[in-house]
């Protein structure tokens, strides 16, 4: 089996990030966006990875990787949970029809 190149993961992060990038520009349901924010951070973590092939040590990429996940699972369960009280107080998750919030 032959390595596979670097680039590749490169273009597959880039692509992933400009996926959640326009999910998180262009919609505008609470939870669509942070899905977007979490494909953002996967691709983040795929260059992560890449990147740390040119480590001699090749855990420092990882290890950040692993950080940026965990990170991630936390702050998507605060996330979630100011959703959900939004949800309660408002009867909606749109972000367009939240404008009680910036008075």
């Amino acid at each position: 089996m032959q390595p596979v190149d670097s680039h590749l993961f490169l273009l597959v992060g880039a692509g992933l990030f400009s996926i959640g990038l326009a999910v998180v520009l262009l919609k505008r349901h609470a939870i669509v966006v942070l899905m977007g924010i979490e494909l953002m951070l996967n691709a983040v973590n795929i260059n992560l990875v890449a990147f740390s092939q040119y480590d001699p040590d090749r855990l420092q990429g990882q290890m950040l990787s692993l950080f940026v996940m965990v990170v991630a699972a936390a702050e998507s369960a605060v996330a979630l949970a100011i959703v959900m009280q939004v949800y309660r107080h408002f009867r909606t998750a749109q972000l367009d029809e939240l404008n009680e919030l910036k008075q």
